[in-house]
């Protein structure tokens, strides 16, 4: 048995808005600062419109990478008619991680009560890239950060996380 480490990896950031941009991006650059906090490196960041062929074009040139381990996308997660992200993402992944969306609502119910039920956060395998959505409020994206992403992007976390399986080309 190999003893567990921390191997930095490589994510890409997207926004989803149709409105944020570079200057009012809160919680991406909050996102951007915990990524390199966490001793991972950003591989490449963008603000995308809530287009769902747009996304999924994006999100599949990603997941194509072979240097790239996490694909991190904030907003465009609720029920908001133009909210398209998991209707995006979902056709490729080819494992979801039905867990991650239960936990995230489960723990976000503690802090805002019933409208949890409004979130589709939502993450999966593709091409061994963890893919990965969560809503656009600073609020929620720190909560899945510290709670779930967070500690599973950890090599050291027991016992068992996704830091080594996506370690492949970091």
């Amino acid at each position: 048995m190999t003893a567990k480490q921390h191997r930095p990896l490589h994510i890409a950031l997207a926004t989803v808005s149709d409105r944020h941009t570079p200057a009012t991006d809160e919680t991406g650059d909050w996102l951007a600062d915990a990524i390199a906090e966490a001793g991972h490196h950003r591989y490449q960041r963008q603000i995308l419109a809530t287009d769902k062929y747009v996304l999924r074009a994006v999100v599949s040139r990603w997941i194509a990478e072979p240097q790239l381990a996490v694909v991190l996308l904030n907003g465009g997660t609720g029920f908001a008619g133009h909210n398209c992200v998991p209707e995006a993402i979902e056709p490729l992944l080819e494992q979801k991680i039905d867990g991650f969306g239960e936990l995230f609502r489960q723990l976000s119910f503690q802090q805002i009560g019933s409208s949890a039920l409004q979130s589709r956060a939502v993450a999966g395998l593709a091409n061994n890239t963890l893919v990965v959505a969560v809503p656009g409020s600073l609020s929620a994206a720190k909560l899945a950060w510290h709670e779930l992403i967070r500690p599973q992007l950890d090599g050291l976390q027991g016992p068992c996380n996704f830091n080594a399986r996506l370690a492949r080309n970091a």
